[in-house]
């Protein structure tokens, strides 16, 4: 939409750049409170929609369920038609996917869910109902507020890539709004999209198994022979360093000293991280830490297991998915892809 990203990032909220997306400017004052307002007062679940929460495996992955419990609100919500209509569709999409995925995590781990405040923000909402308890109160920390606000902005929208091009392609044969994008969380479900801040963690683990040197792994990736690669480092896209994983790492580094995580996976990520900037192999090759590798780091020391990475990146392209949908149906020469 023309702005620096460097630039909405350090300025604006993620309701905000939501809106910059889905309508092509930023909003004033007035049209934010409303909008702000309205993801409020959408967030809570038909309470029908509970009772499909129960006819899922505790075991089941996280995606499986925002999946279907997105395309499920099809059936609560129809699309009839109407700008009003479809707005409105936009709003509950936006506001309830936050509340889906902290109910699949609640269900997960055996717990109640918790329900959305009116008194939180979009990012405090979503710490909140992951984390709170019946039992104590919580308030979400303002320094992981900032940092969930960061991740969220930064993967708002980026190119046409597989989960952007399956919600136009889906939406191009008329399917719905709540359809398109449950196809796009399927396909942002891949481990070559959505799942590379997976794979940093799970390197980690693997480094860490095999007694933490992570010297010996560095080592393997310049051998071409060892056919082993460091995930989270480089990107397709940015030959120099990607700007987005430039803003993270200042997050990430606000968040373990606010945290005081002594975890030792994280002990060999900021290892390999002063390797990739340092090193002349790493440095030569453009092969910096990407926004996947902090991303990882920053939702770790969070808190958030390794399997909601991929939901926390399809709340964070949410946005995204909805303006390409929404521009895709508004021209009238779209043909079914």
């Amino acid at each position: 939409r023309g702005y620096p990203i460097e630039e909405i990032a350090d300025q604006a909220s993620f309701p905000e750049v939501a809106y910059l997306l889905i309508y092509g400017e930023l909003p004033s004052i007035a049209q934010l409170a409303r909008f702000e307002d309205q993801l409020t007062r959408h967030t809570l679940l038909h309470e029908e929609m509970k009772k499909l929460f129960d006819g899922f495996p505790a075991t089941a992955h996280p995606m499986a369920v925002l999946s279907a419990m997105i395309a499920s609100l099809s059936a609560y919500y129809p699309q009839r038609g109407g700008t009003e209509e479809l707005d409105l569709n936009i709003l509950r999409l936006l506001a309830k996917t936050p509340t889906i995925a902290a109910f699949s995590y609640k269900k997960s781990i055996g717990q109640a869910f918790v329900y959305p405040r009116n008194d939180l923000s979009y990012t405090q909402n979503f710490l909140h109902m992951m984390f709170a308890l019946a039992a104590e109160p919580y308030r979400p920390s303002p320094v992981l507020d900032r940092a969930l606000t960061l991740l969220l902005i930064l993967h708002a929208d980026h190119e046409q890539n597989c989960s952007t091009s399956t919600v136009r392609m889906v939406g191009s044969s008329q399917a719905n709004l709540f359809a398109s994008c449950s196809a796009g969380v399927s396909a942002l479900w891949g481990p070559l999209h959505g799942g590379a801040n997976q794979q940093v963690i799970e390197m980690l683990q693997r480094i860490r198994a095999d007694g933490g040197d992570y010297k010996k792994y560095v080592g393997m990736a310049k051998d071409k022979a060892a056919n082993f690669k460091l995930m989270g480092f480089g990107h397709r896209v940015y030959k120099n360093f990607d700007p987005r994983a430039r803003i993270l790492k200042k997050a990430a580094d606000a968040v373990l000293h606010e945290m005081g995580v002594a975890d030792p996976l994280l002990e060999i990520a900021m290892n390999l991280e002063e390797v990739a900037l340092s090193d002349s192999f790493f440095v030569e090759r453009k092969l910096y830490p990407n926004v996947d590798f902090y991303s990882g780091i920053i939702y770790r020391a969070m808190g958030i297991p390794t399997d909601m990475f991929t939901v926390m990146f399809a709340i964070g392209r949410m946005p995204g998915w909805l303006a390409q949908w929404k521009e895709m149906r508004a021209d009238g020469t779209t043909r079914i892809s």
